[in-house]
């Protein structure tokens, strides 16, 4: 059960580490506030020692070598913490040196009191110095022992999955295996009857009697009967006629389906503990049972989750009903061979079972496990080719694809390192997979749940629900928090992520400002809350302040756009200083960027300087009809980098902001709505021509959209090709109105001319052939034809078309 411990002490040190945050945080605290005196060297130095000779020794165990590390690890804090104590009273001391002045060149004289004072400040910042260096230096100490230790143990994991064993595909260890389970039955039976020959046992069975039958019966009751009851309970839950809330909490109570079970199983493992009837032995095989009912459990609870019994529950991968129960029976023989390849870790690792008989003992186990990752493979091929459409499109089902080929790979690998010694190397590969499957499961199970919360917490529709960013964030999340456990499962040290954690919390140095977490999380909380407090300002404004104005549109939301722009850089610069972070020291690198991102982003600039300008100068606005490059139509946004013009087509057009400050920009609607619509219009040679220009100026004088002042006018432009050429001009007192009133008029000036008989001309034109016979000789048939033969046509006279 060698494996089945190590997993579960992973999955509980995890959640320790959970459960204990706010001790976490107080010790970090503690650490934080150590100084320089309350390093005791001298032990440090003793406690290094030490650390080097078991290193250099190479003969230590591998618990007593993490040990050391563990003790390192707590002397590296300390250091640490000391390093960073004095910065405050150093960066005073370097402030009051810069106040003097620079240092004078050699040959220069310096007054004797500003002299005195540097020398005092000088010596002053190199005492002051002097523990953080003392710390740094122990600091790099500790760090590279610990890296030490680190590589030696992970050389002796590495050594240990690739040690071989004798191969259980000889028929000699065959019989070793049955000799020794035989030697283990004798040996409990022998054992458990001088126990029960044993007074004292039989004494304290006595007096424990009423307890051990209650957990006896207890235990039994839940084992029999916890499952059924849990799931008709949970079924009522999920057949309800609640539409919000009841996947969530159905999936809470079907977890007594596994805990329930286990729980029983354990008051009768503690049951046979009390009566004293237990063996050593024993108690390793009633540990190894209750490992077999635990993935057992979880099996099929995690089944019963992914693929219900119920076609009207939703299932992982939208499997019909066809594919459901098979896929249950294949998460279910996965948990069993799981649970019994621990037993046989178990049984092999008793001291009558010889290292021969070991692969004997787990390689059926190993084997039901690869034919299960077969059958599961193969299902989750099923699964894709199931869904209607382009399934490879869909995240899940890619990720159901890439595991569908690795347990293939896994399948046919696991059994064959075990078939040839290496047992230790099919374990490593085997059964973290079994577990990995199972994590995965339930965050796949939990997408339902998580999905489910949602609508009954922001009261959406499932359509809203499914389409909604924070439940698909919250998963992602999940996925995240999964990795550490992932990483434990397969083998990686629970030093190791904690070495990887002090990294994280270290952070790195960015010129003499060291960037940490917390650090990071300050400057985001900070900046959230002056954007937040910059967003209430500008709704206050937009509603309640300079509605009250005698602002027009444009000023108001160019106003509140600059209210925006400088709130964020507020913010920005504001999260910076009250996170600690030195401005001046980032300075440099700033300026580097500042030449890079000139030329990179030269345009992205020129427009966003150009944005500012028309929100200072707005030569335009919102709701303004302008043209520029061509483009018409009306403006709906105007943003730091471009501006949304909305044309007549009703499409947006996305103008970048230089284009208004470099090019010509016509608005028609700048400051009043007023403009001037012109009609043309031709009339026939011999018309009255006075009597044209009193009809076109009483139609532009009737139209209720003209202005009186200035009154319209009509213009005699010229004679024309085909017509007698006039002008109407008359001004609009909304130019918007422009199409409409023109189209009016072009009605009104078509039925005044019907009824004055005044005729509008068209084009006419004469044609004349000068050469008709040649144009007649081209034309003509040829003379193999019938119609060749007829006699040519004689020229006509010209046509007036």
């Amino acid at each position: 059960m060698r494996y089945l411990s190590r997993y579960l002490t992973a999955l509980f040190l995890a959640l320790a580490c959970v459960v204990a945050a706010p001790s976490g945080v107080v010790a970090q605290t503690d650490v934080a506030t150590t100084t320089d005196a309350d390093i005791d060297y001298d032990a440090w130095e003793r406690a290094a020692t030490t650390a080097e000779g078991l290193i250099e020794g190479g003969l230590a165990s591998t618990a007593f070598l993490t040990s050391r590390r563990a003790e390192l690890a707590r002397w590296r804090g300390r250091f640490l913490a000391a390093a960073v104590a004095n910065d405050e009273r150093i960066a005073t001391i370097r402030s009051q040196i810069d106040a003097l002045g620079p240092a004078p060149e050699d040959g220069e004289d310096e007054p004797d009191a500003l002299a005195t004072r540097r020398e005092a400040l000088s010596e002053a910042l190199t005492q002051a110095q002097a523990p953080s260096l003392r710390a740094n230096e122990a600091f790099n100490r500790a760090d590279g022992l610990i890296s030490e230790i680190d590589d030696i143990l992970v050389d002796r994991q590495t050594q240990e999955l690739l040690e071989s064993e004798p191969t259980p595909l000889n028929p000699v260890n065959w019989a070793t295996a049955l000799s020794a389970l035989a030697d283990l039955w004798r040996n409990q039976q022998e054992e458990t009857g001088q126990r029960l020959q044993d007074p004292d046992v039989r004494s304290s069975m006595a007096e424990e009697a009423p307890v051990i039958v209650a957990l006896f019966l207890i235990g039994v009751a839940l084992v029999l009967r916890g499952r059924p009851l849990v799931a008709r309970l949970g079924d009522r839950f999920l057949d309800s006629d609640r539409r919000r809330g009841r996947i969530a909490l159905g999936f809470l109570v079907s977890l007594g389906q596994l805990l329930l079970p286990l729980f029983g199983f354990a008051l009768i493992v503690t049951g046979l503990n009390l009566s004293g009837l237990l063996t050593e032995d024993g108690e390793a095989l009633a540990n190894g049972a209750l490992g077999v009912i635990l993935t057992v459990y979880a099996a099929l609870w995690i089944g019963n989750r992914l693929f219900p019994g119920h076609e009207e529950r939703s299932a992982a991968f939208d499997a019909q009903m066809a594919l459901r129960k098979p896929a249950r029976r294949t998460i279910l023989f996965i948990g069993l061979y799981t649970g019994l390849a621990g037993l046989a870790e178990t049984v092999v690792a008793l001291d009558i079972v010889p290292p021969s008989a070991h692969g004997v003992f787990v390689l059926p186990a190993y084997l039901g496990l690869a034919w299960m990752y077969w059958r599961c493979a193969r299902q989750l091929r099923l699964f894709r080719s199931d869904v209607p459409g382009e399934g490879s499109a869909d995240f899940g089902l890619r990720i159901a694809g890439l595991l569908s080929r690795a347990l293939l790979v896994i399948a046919v690998a696991g059994p064959a390192l075990a078939a040839v010694g290496y047992l230790n190397a099919a374990e490593a590969l085997m059964i973290p997979t079994s577990f990995t499957l199972f994590i995965l499961g339930v965050l796949l199970a939990l997408q339902v749940v998580i999905r489910d919360l949602y609508a009954l917490v922001f009261r959406s529709t499932p359509e809203a629900t499914s389409d909604a960013l924070l439940p698909v964030l919250v998963n992602l999340a999940l996925c995240v928090l999964a990795a550490p456990l992932l990483a434990l499962v397969w083998g990686v040290r629970v030093e190791r992520l904690q070495e990887l954690y002090v990294r994280v919390l270290e952070g790195f140095t960015l010129g003499d400002t060291r960037i940490t977490p917390g650090i990071v999380l300050a400057v985001i909380l900070v900046f959230a809350a002056g954007l937040l407090l910059t967003r209430v300002v500008q709704g206050a404004l937009k509603t309640t302040v300079l509605p009250r104005t005698k602002m027009d549109v444009g000023a108001r939301n160019a106003l509140i756009s600059g209210v925006g722009y400088v709130g964020i850089a507020l913010a920005c610069v504001i999260a910076i200083t009250s996170a600690g972070i030195d401005l001046t020291a980032l300075g440099f690198v700033i300026g580097a960027l500042s030449v890079g991102i000139g030329f990179g982003l030269q345009n992205v600039v020129s427009n966003f300087v150009s944005g500012i300008i028309l929100l200072i100068e707005r030569p335009i606005s919102e709701g303004d009809w302008i043209e520029v490059n061509g483009n018409m139509g009306i403006v709906k946004d105007i943003a730091v980098r471009s501006t949304t013009i909305e044309t007549f087509d009703k499409t947006d057009v996305i103008v970048p902001n230089a284009d208004f400050i470099s090019g010509t920009v016509t608005n028609w609607t700048r400051g009043n709505t007023v403009g001037r619509a012109v009609v043309s219009v031709g009339v026939a040679y011999g018309t009255d021509t006075r009597r044209v220009s009193e009809i076109l100026l009483e139609i532009a004088k009737g139209h209720p959209d003209v202005a009186k002042f200035p009154e319209p006018a009509v213009d005699f432009m010229g004679f024309g090709a085909d017509s007698l050429d006039f002008r109407m001009r008359c001004i609009l007192r909304d130019i918007n109105l422009l199409v409409a009133v023109k189209t009016e008029l072009h009605h009104q000036i078509a039925e005044r001319f019907a009824a004055e008989d005044v005729e509008i001309p068209f084009a006419q034109r004469d044609i004349w052939l000068r050469n008709p016979e040649a144009l007649a000789a081209v034309t003509s048939p040829s003379p193999l034809t019938p119609s060749a033969q007829s006699a040519p046509s004689k020229p006509s006279p010209p046509e007036d078309t």
